[in-house]
């Protein structure tokens, strides 16, 4: 009944919402596009998936409202975008469902001009939801060819603030160091301490940690005191790869 009850009302909301943004509508986050039939379902997405559950922060509820994650998935997902669900993006990777991200989001309490590292850049979807809350973004893939696709994707829709590599993840941005914010979105068994210390005093990091099936998503700040953990929920993300594998207990 719970279930019935809520499809019925993101239904009405998407109804709404269609009918009252018109055909003529420009989409802000990825340039001018008229007519952009997804539209309403972000704004059904960001209602029904997102601030019922709990995602308050104005700023988060914007940029989910606004960044298009259709452009962001292959063709053949395009319908589900705004499900809540993780969907594929090749290589056994995927783009997190719409809430984690906003989650995540949230929990990194951004602010205009911070300087932020994501490790596990993939479509580039959640990079771009990060462009919209801080300053620059620094995103790092590990897989060569979908670290060139979210290259591609972001720059077609203008999000400039958003630099990309491909290398290893556990081994963060030295260069670019240190950061304000840190955002993981693939899972190692232990915190990779290079991600430690390009964390400025005052930053945090939000990451999922543990085996592939006992995951647990975590809040570090790192204060004058040392390091301050926080167990947010239970999660699945798919592992880190490349030196985080020998570090596996």
């Amino acid at each position: 009944m719970e279930i019935l009850i809520s499809a019925l009302i993101a239904a009405g909301l998407l109804l709404i919402l269609a009918m009252s943004l018109g055909p003529k509508f420009r989409d802000r986050a990825g340039g001018s596009m008229p007519g952009d039939a997804f539209q309403a379902r972000r704004e059904g997405m960001a209602a029904v998936q997102i601030e019922s559950r709990g995602v308050r922060d104005p700023g988060v509820l914007k940029a989910m409202r606004e960044v298009p994650r259709h452009e962001f998935v292959p063709e053949k997902y395009r319908e589900d975008a705004y499900k809540d669900h993780p969907l594929p993006i090749g290589y056994g990777q995927t783009i997190s469902q719409p809430y984690i991200v906003a989650y995540m989001s949230q929990a990194l309490e951004l602010k205009p001009g911070d300087k932020v590292l994501e490790i596990g850049t993939g479509s580039g979807y959640q990079a771009a939801v990060l462009a919209l809350l801080a300053g620059e973004v620094f995103s790092v893939e590990i897989i060569c060819d979908l670290e060139r696709g979210a290259r591609k994707t972001l720059d077609r829709l203008g999000y400039s603030s958003v630099h990309t590599r491909c290398a290893d993840g556990y081994k963060g941005w030295p260069e670019e160091a240190p950061f304000d914010a840190i955002m993981v979105t693939a899972a190692p068994e232990r915190v990779p301490q290079p991600l430690l210390d390009q964390l400025k005093p005052g930053g945090r990091l939000v990451m999922p940690v543990g085996s592939h099936f006992n995951q647990e998503l975590i809040l570090i700040r790192k204060t004058d005191k040392g390091l301050l953990k926080e167990s947010l929920l239970s999660v699945i993300f798919v592992p880190m790869t490349g030196e985080a594998l020998k570090n596996i207990k």
